[in-house]
């Protein structure tokens, strides 16, 4: 199957786990739920999950490729496969072009993926994950001239399809461990040499975001700052919608309205003193080549990417805020925790009031100026779906896959059917040992994406209508 390196799956056997986990996860009724008085007002779903800026892109298949041979164990014959390059089509107009880093999961047709930071992804434990990035800038596509590179690599003749598929091979050993071998003679020479010269490299700046990307405070202040980080020499300023009416402005710290800004320029929400409680966001954008080793990850479980080569593309980031005249004012973020396996909620109150939630049944408070954060375990592979409801017609939503490992090589026994384009298996949250992580610990700010407060936010599993069953394992030490 185009797109499928190997042709492999999650195996039959692995197959009836996941349906059996379904079918239970169908019947769960149990919820957790953050309860506050607060204002809000109507917002747009976010069709992209938990993107934190940068380019979003749905995958177009595996177009440049050779083959490469897997080495399933002593006495197997080894496994062919396609190697190579794929392509992603940009929202809002670009292509990318992408090797994959998660050898033993399948594609999905026509997945969306946002750009992702190494910690959200299998790279962040990886210790070789800067030597990815050193091999992508040292080939095919980076470099095109197939002469110089096969001299310099001491390989015979390359071409777009072995160079890709010796580039990939080299990747798979480092990003999955893989034992593989291109099958083209001059690839496989290649993809040793990457392998014997690599070195680790940083992670590439991010080709665009904002941070926090929430704030709160009272009308009448200037809400922020918003911190602009990106790779691109600029990037325009989207007010917010209804900037003519509502009076809100994005601007400077002395107060001047803002239409562009830089890499590391401070932006605020300039609020009216007469404006009534509620929330606004803004959005920043540019046109540029996404940085080069900069992770894919799918919204929906699909092979993850790392970034080879870009044309110029739309990349964009958003901010929000929330006020009120008196009473608590949070600002709630959240972002994928691999560390700890599970998604990080974080709530920062800046009003004059504290502010109390429940959580799984236990409550807590945050005074006026504190922030912290709790994490939701989710287990490895599975979809999440948060759905945030508030007064007014509030609604955002959240979701995406806790896609922090890279996949094992298939049980013995199982079968190498490729799973294709079915709907992601209900999150599970762990043993009756698991339970909401952190207990609230005060942290300092956070760069995630905004999920602002409403009455009630109802943690919803994907499939079945199933919701997040949520199981402490300790009793609250703090912020109670």
């Amino acid at each position: 199957m185009e797109g499928s390196p190997g042709g492999r799956s999650k195996g039959h056997g692995r197959g009836l786990v996941r349906a059996a986990a379904a079918m239970l996860a169908t019947g769960l009724v149990a919820a957790g739920t953050i309860v506050a008085a607060t204002a809000a007002t109507a917002a747009p779903a976010d069709e992209t999950g938990q993107h934190q800026g940068g380019a979003v892109a749905v995958l177009d298949g595996l177009k440049t490729y050779g083959f490469a041979e897997l080495n399933t164990g002593e006495g197997k014959k080894p496994q062919e496969l396609p190697a190579g390059l794929f392509e992603m089509k940009v929202d809002g107009g670009g292509t990318i072009q992408t090797y994959c880093i998660d050898f033993h999961t399948p594609t999905k047709d026509g997945a969306k993926y946002s750009e992702t930071p190494w910690d959200q992804s299998s790279l962040g434990a990886n210790e070789d994950a800067g030597k990815v990035r050193w091999i992508l800038q040292h080939s095919y596509p980076q470099v095109n001239d197939f002469a110089a590179l096969a001299e310099k690599a001491g390989t015979g003749p390359l071409d777009e399809k072995t160079a890709a598929a010796g580039t990939q091979v080299a990747i798979w050993r480092f990003s999955d461990k893989a034992d593989v071998t291109a099958k083209d003679a001059n690839a496989e020479k290649l993809a040793d040499w990457l392998e014997e010269n690599a070195q680790n490299l940083a992670e590439p700046k991010a080709s665009v975001g904002l941070s926090p990307a929430a704030v709160s405070g009272k009308a009448g202040e200037k809400l922020g700052p918003v911190t602009v980080h990106t790779d691109a020499g600029q990037v325009s300023v989207v007010p917010p919608a209804d900037a003519a009416a509502s009076g809100v402005q994005v601007t400077d710290k002395a107060g001047k309205p803002v239409t562009e800004a830089a890499d590391g320029a401070d932006l605020y929400f300039s609020v009216p003193e007469d404006a009534t409680d509620g929330s606004a966001s803004f959005s920043v954008q540019a046109s540029t080549s996404v940085p080069v080793g900069r992770v894919f990850a799918g919204l929906t479980k699909s092979q993850t990417m790392i970034l080879a080569g870009s044309s110029e593309s739309t990349v964009t980031a958003a901010a929000s805020a929330t006020w009120a005249e008196k009473g608590a004012v949070p600002a709630l973020t959240a972002e994928k925790n691999c560390a700890k396996g599970g998604v990080d909620i974080t709530a920062a109150n800046n009003g004059d009031e504290p502010f109390t939630f429940t959580l799984a049944g236990a409550e807590h408070t945050i005074a006026a100026g504190e922030t912290r954060t709790v994490t939701i375990p989710v287990a490895e592979d599975q979809a999440y779906d948060f759905t945030i409801t508030g007064p007014g017609g509030f609604s955002k939503n959240f979701k995406g896959v806790l896609d922090c490992k890279t996949a094992g090589t298939p049980a013995p026994g199982d079968d190498t059917e490729t799973q294709s384009g079915s709907e992601p298996v209900p999150a599970q949250t762990g043993t009756s040992s698991t339970g909401a992580e952190g207990d609230l610990a005060e942290t300092g700010g956070s760069s995630a994406t905004p999920v602002i407060a409403g009455v009630a936010i109802a943690l919803v599993v994907l499939g079945g209508g199933a919701v997040f069953f949520l199981r402490r394992k300790k009793t609250q030490s703090s912020g109670e």
